[in-house]
């Protein structure tokens, strides 16, 4: 199987390459209508998995990140038509000069070729990953996880049904419907076909990625993040920021997992929070000896817990001296995703930024933004905690390369 669909999409990525601007964004916007008129066919099929999803017994916070409701597909059509307004990265001139043989060197920004996406649970994948692929000219082959088999599927067969109908070929977007691990596999050494692969879910699909993968991988998403109560922050800031991090939609990679508190006000700030957290929704604190004293209920937190991706009401608390020691502990079992700071010391603050080594810093402020939609990049494809080609929220220059385009009037060297 992936022989043919990969043939099919390398070779629809040289037509993509060729779209006009005008008629990338005018299919975008289509697309965006579609999505909205399709509305219950969308619904019908994603309850499939749902019912699917909930006779495996999977937690309920997990199936919510399967559910598509009509607000979530306004949402996604609404990312549709804002990649549709964002300015095309395709064609940019980086820089241009004349070097000392008389040369004119232009470099400008080109489609990356084909782009492979693997990912788990969440079907408005499906939407953002073609969005940006196709608005930089790149053609699309997606493998999302058994569980969202029906939603995904329905959401490719209405993009065809449009590509179709605007006379673009439909190989711009292929959906590997066989979601086995062997056919997962393949497609990880699919080099022939691939220019790059992008995996987007748990540290455990990412690893495997990284470890079976011979085609190019841009690693996104384990989102372990941190927020550290300094000895200055606002108590009551602190405990809205900390509550929405973790209970606003803990399925996701921007969710906060880990809590660091300031040994000044661990025993006035600890209890606020519990007792306030826990009018939302419920949160098990997994903590170090000394949170636990501070805290009415916990459970003695291990290493492991440190640096885990919970994706659940759970919480790690860890109680520190001093900046330094915070900063230690972040960077010790940080994912390297989004951490934040509440405090009123400008030069702790300051500090933090300039120490801590993660794609997204915040100062008195939820790491629930980091987002490619909040940060003006439309949809995004993912969220890189790496730091070759792309870091943070990947938008569309995160999907072009470069080329050189030299002119000469017969120069030899």
């Amino acid at each position: 199987m992936i022989e043919e669909i990969g043939l099919k999409v390398k070779t629809a990525s040289k037509e993509a390459a060729k779209l006009s601007t005008a008629e990338k964004n005018t299919f975008l916007q289509k697309l965006a209508d579609s999505l909205v008129e399709n509305t219950d066919r969308i619904i019908s099929e994603n309850a499939k998995d749902l019912a699917k999803a909930k006779g495996h017994g999977i937690s309920e916070i997990m199936v919510d990140r399967l559910r598509l409701t009509a607000q979530r597909i306004s949402d996604m059509a609404t990312g549709l038509r804002q990649v549709a307004e964002l300015p095309d990265p395709i064609g940019q001139v980086l820089q241009g000069f004349t070097n000392l043989d008389g040369l004119k060197i232009v470099q400008k920004r080109v489609p990356l070729g084909t782009v492979g996406m693997i990912f788990e649970s969440r079907p408005n994948v499906t939407i953002d990953a073609f969005s940006l692929c196709f608005k930089t000219g790149n053609s699309v082959l997606l493998r999302g996880g058994s569980d969202a088999i029906y939603s995904n599927m329905v959401l490719v067969e209405i993009i065809k049904e449009n590509l179709l109908s605007a006379k673009i070929t439909d190989g711009v977007v292929e959906l590997l419907s066989d979601t086995s691990h062997a056919e997962a596999e393949k497609m990880m050494q699919a080099d022939k076909f691939l220019d790059v692969l992008i995996p987007r879910g748990s540290a455990r699909l990412i690893n495997r990625v990284k470890e079976k993968a011979t085609v190019p991988v841009i690693e996104t998403g384990v989102g372990n993040c941190t927020i550290f109560v300094d000895e200055s922050a606002d108590l009551d800031m602190a405990t809205r920021i900390v509550i929405n991090a973790k209970t606003q939609r803990p399925s996701v990679c921007n969710a906060a997992e880990s809590l660091v508190v300031h040994a000044k006000i661990a025993d006035e700030f600890l209890p606020k929070l519990q007792n306030e957290i826990n009018k939302v929704h419920e949160v098990e604190f997994r903590a170090d000896e000394r949170s636990l004293k501070a805290l009415s209920a916990g459970i003695p937190a291990t290493d492991e817990d440190f640096g885990m991706e919970f994706l659940d009401y759970i919480l790690s608390v860890k109680t520190v001296d001093n900046l330094d020691e915070a900063i230690e502990h972040i960077n010790t079992y940080s994912s390297r995703h989004s951490e934040s700071i509440v405090t009123h010391d400008y030069f702790n603050a300051q500090k933090f930024q300039d120490e801590i080594d993660a794609a997204a810093f915040y100062v008195n402020a939820s790491t629930r933004f980091t987002d490619g939609f909040v940060f003006g990049l439309g949809a995004e494809i993912g969220i890189s905690t790496q730091k070759l080609h792309a870091r943070g929220p990947m938008g569309l220059e995160a999907l072009t390369s470069t080329k050189y385009l030299i002119d000469g009037c017969g120069q030899i060297r």
